[in-house]
């Protein structure tokens, strides 16, 4: 699949007029029978999950820092990109004003979509969002990256693709949604191939011989600016999705908006899909240091983690009729610079990331499991290999509910324990979800070749060199409360083991400096603006 900066370049001439998306009515809806309910303005309620005593323990450790802890800092690593900035914030933050907001050209955010197959034919899931990028300067973005991004030194201080990043990036967060408009035509047609190298197609994806046609979206965007719709296309050309184990690729473009361009992902009604995390699985985030975290999510270029691309590139060769797909609670906003990452390092794939109407830190909570269930209701005959790491609470909690909630469906959880090679991660996470699940069907790996030779296919997810010795409960609490599981046997550094002590937060200067600053971060967006 292209990079984002190549499929740009891919737009007919046709459409290299803008078309201001102005308030219409809805469209009339069309009846898509996907198995999966479209509610943009649905917010699911977060039921906490952590244990009033653990919860105690752990302010009891930060009540002492004299400032008021967020309670999704307590559940774990606290997410840089919480409270970002909209509409009229964004307006007031730039200080612009509707006549000057209403030159700037329309965008669309259009994210690679997956598609299911029913009687009446395939139905692809639209989503993304519509917004306008004010013109803003040089200045004014190094303020605003300065004030919320960039901790420890400033953007005139970095080199200069680094500056050159962090504006770039703070001009894409800086920007007004369009809410109430709608999304126009969007243009389909056949995605030509780019070989079998195991590096894009979405694990060995053909190029279907129809499927050229133009849609429109049954309703506007929200009040927020999102799309998520199921649209039921023309299947003429294209192959029935009940008879066929290939995925099959459309490039999709949004009528007048330069950069709304994408790749839809026609899945099998059976298979396996892969959905992967992103942060300190595919890539080098350290979330769970926010210095580091923030310059390496605002500043410096995304690097992979070892050899994860070597591993997803075997992986989409051995196992040629793959779905890829990749699942992040990053916001739209920076949801761009996500999917240039992974469509030039990794298998091609459809894409998930938070939408705005998930803006609260309640739903934030909660929108991981929210867009699980919808692809999984949305292929209820295909099984499922799930990737992340241990650093994520709410993936260590919704991983093992879905081998609950969907019987048969989860063929193998891999999870990086982050803890084991890096003495920064000093957050605590819960294994309890894990009792009572075969230990065949999941892992906790330290190093990305603990994934290579597996037979993933039949079910083979436990590579048997690597001992878990897991506690079920939660890990590397506050005062040695809880135990940080070894790797290998081993629990003083050596080897593959885990560090029980560097593993954990101990009370440690350390642990308590990792805490402090989580909680700054936690409170900085919401009282910036």
């Amino acid at each position: 699949m292209p990079s984002l900066a190549l499929r740009s370049l891919l737009l007919p001439a046709s459409l290299s007029v803008l078309v201001a998306c102005s308030p219409v009515a809805p469209h009339d809806a069309r009846t898509t029978p996907a198995p999966t309910e479209w509610n943009p303005s649905r917010t699911v309620k977060h039921r906490r999950d952590i244990l009033s005593s653990v919860e105690g323990d752990i302010n009891s450790v930060l009540s002492g820092l004299g400032s008021g802890i967020p309670s999704y800092v307590a559940s774990g690593v606290p997410n840089f990109f919480q409270g970002f900035p909209t509409g009229q914030a964004v307006e007031s933050s730039l200080g612009i004003g509707d006549s000057e907001l209403a030159a700037v050209p329309t965008n669309v955010l259009n994210i690679s979509p997956y598609a299911n197959f029913t009687d009446q034919g395939w139905n692809v899931r639209f989503h993304g969002n519509v917004y306008k990028q004010p013109n803003t300067s040089e200045q004014t973005l190094n303020d605003l990256a300065n004030k919320l991004f960039i901790y420890g030194t400033s953007v005139q201080d970095l080199p200069a693709d680094q500056q050159a990043q962090t504006r770039n990036l703070t001009a894409e967060i800086f920007i007004v949604q369009q809410g109430n408009v709608s999304v126009n035509t969007i243009h389909l047609e056949p995605a030509q191939s780019t070989g079998g190298d195991g590096e894009s197609g979405g694990g060995g994806a053909v190029t279907p011989s129809g499927g050229t046609q133009d849609v429109t979206l049954p309703l506007n965007t929200t009040a927020e600016g999102d799309f998520d719709a199921f649209v039921q296309i023309n299947s003429a050309g294209l192959q029935p999705g009940n008879t066929t184990s290939q995925v099959q690729r459309l490039n999709t473009y949004v009528d007048g908006a330069p950069l709304g361009n994408g790749t839809a992902y026609l899945v099998p009604n059976q298979g396996l899909t892969i959905i992967s995390d992103i942060d300190d699985i595919l890539r080098i985030t350290k979330i769970y240091e926010p210095e580091q975290g923030l310059l390496n999510s605002f500043a410096r270029p995304f690097v992979p983690w070892q050899n994860m691309p070597d591993i997803y590139a075997n992986w989409s060769k051995s196992l040629p009729n793959t779905h890829f797909h990749y699942l992040t609670t990053t916001p739209e906003q920076v949801t761009r610079n996500y999917m240039q990452f992974i469509y030039s390092t990794y298998p091609g794939g459809s894409f998930d990331d938070r939408p705005l109407n998930f803006s609260d830190v309640t739903a934030t909570l909660s929108i991981r499991k929210f867009l699980l269930d919808k692809v999984f209701q949305t292929f209820p005959q295909r099984k499922f290999i799930l990737v992340a790491d241990t650093s994520n609470s709410d993936v260590m909690r919704d991983y093992p509910q879905l081998v609950t909630d969907y019987p048969g469906q989860v063929q193998c959880i891999f999870l990086r324990n982050t803890s084991a090679t890096d003495d920064g991660d000093k957050f605590p996470y819960d294994t309890s979800g894990f009792k009572g699940l075969n230990q065949n069907m999941y892992m906790f790996f330290v190093n990305a070749e603990d994934l290579s030779g597996l037979d993933i296919a039949n079910g083979q997810c436990y590579n048997q060199s690597i001992a878990q010795n897991l506690t079920f409960g939660y890990q590397g609490l506050p005062g040695g409360l809880g135990k940080t599981p070894t790797i290998n046997g081993s629990a003083n550094g050596q080897g593959n083991g885990t560090k029980s002590g560097a593993g954990a937060l101990v009370g440690g200067s350390s642990g308590l400096m990792a805490w402090s600053f989580a909680a700054m971060l936690g409170v900085v967006f919401w009282g910036v603006l």
